[in-house]
């Protein structure tokens, strides 16, 4: 299938046009960006502009910050193309719940992709946890911004997430993994002086077995990137580490636990897009952004010294 990719940034240009070269199921035919392309392809800076000139491309995978991607979304739905979005899927709840509407509407397929869920062990890792008594959850997600989000200011501005950008994906991966349902019912946000979006954030839910669950997230961590995932249970600890790309358990068989991590998150989004697509079927959740929704609306502020690139 046809597909047009719009946002030529570092992830695209990093991560999803390796991926969709690399498919069997997808030709890139078409990007939109006013500051970036693709060689070879051809490239608009009006979204509108492009639909018209190509009614053979049937999908739109969408790159673009949180903000501005729900008028991409909707004008590509209204046109009457799937829609792929990256995460998070939109800057809020309500706009992702009229595009799954408009979706809907249209007979068309719209994902909202979470790539930290197609990590190499995050199936194992459901796996293991499933049937086993929760007692306690920690997820501590420390990297250095300067390295992954270089000079992009929006991050820092309303709806860009700031430290959330990654913690979402930690989310992403506790929502997939743990079966109970859970809700934030303490955070601490600390956000740079002059800035709008926290840099740090520590979280804490109810889960309604009483496990303890905590999270930390932090932008400002030199050396070392830390992504990892502790879950104690009735049955030994798992660890998930390097963002779910390996796996320990300790106190139990960690059966299941290979996997073929080197694959890569992707792929294994623009697979599941193009099978969503042959099937009609619309893939939304939103758990992972309602958390950082609620995260915002009881956090406590504390302003922290001043960031700059």
């Amino acid at each position: 299938m046809k597909i047009a990719l719009v946002g030529i940034g570092a992830i695209a240009r990093n991560q999803h046009v390796p991926a969709i070269a690399a498919s069997p199921d997808w030709e890139l035919a078409a990007t939109v960006s006013r500051h970036g392309s693709v060689p070879g392809i051809p490239a608009y800076d009006d979204l509108g502009a492009m639909l018209q000139a190509h009614p053979d491309i049937r999908v739109v995978s969408l790159c673009v910050p949180p903000v501005p991607r729900y008028g991409y979304a909707a004008e590509a739905l209204a046109a009457g193309r799937h829609v792929m979005l990256e995460k998070p899927p939109g800057a809020t709840l309500s706009e992702c719940v009229a595009l799954e509407d408009m979706a809907r509407a249209a007979r068309v397929t719209l994902f909202a992709t979470w790539h930290s869920r197609e990590a190499g062990q995050v199936a194992a890792a459901k796996a293991w946890l499933a049937g086993k008594r929760l007692t306690r959850l920690r997820v501590t997600w420390r990297e250095d911004v300067r390295r992954w989000h270089p000079g992009q200011e929006w991050i820092w501005e309303p709806g860009g997430l700031g430290v959330f950008d990654p913690g979402i994906n930690a989310l992403s991966i506790v929502t997939e993994i743990v079966a109970a349902p859970m809700h934030v019912t303490e955070a601490m946000l600390s956000v740079p002086q002059g800035r709008q979006t926290p840099i740090a954030a520590s979280l804490r839910f109810h889960h309604p077995d009483g496990a303890e669950v905590a999270m930390e997230f932090d932008w400002r961590q030199d050396g070392d990137q830390i992504w990892t995932i502790e879950a104690e249970t009735d049955a030994g600890t798992l660890t998930l580490l390097d963002g779910g790309a390996r796996l320990t358990v300790v106190g139990a068989p960690a059966a299941g636990a290979t996997g073929d991590a080197l694959i890569g998150e992707y792929p294994r989004l623009y697979a599941r897009m193009a099978r969503l697509v042959a099937t009609g079927a619309i893939d939304l959740d939103l758990a992972p952004l309602r958390h950082v929704a609620d995260a915002f609306t009881l956090g406590r502020r504390e302003t922290v010294e001043p960031f700059d690139f």
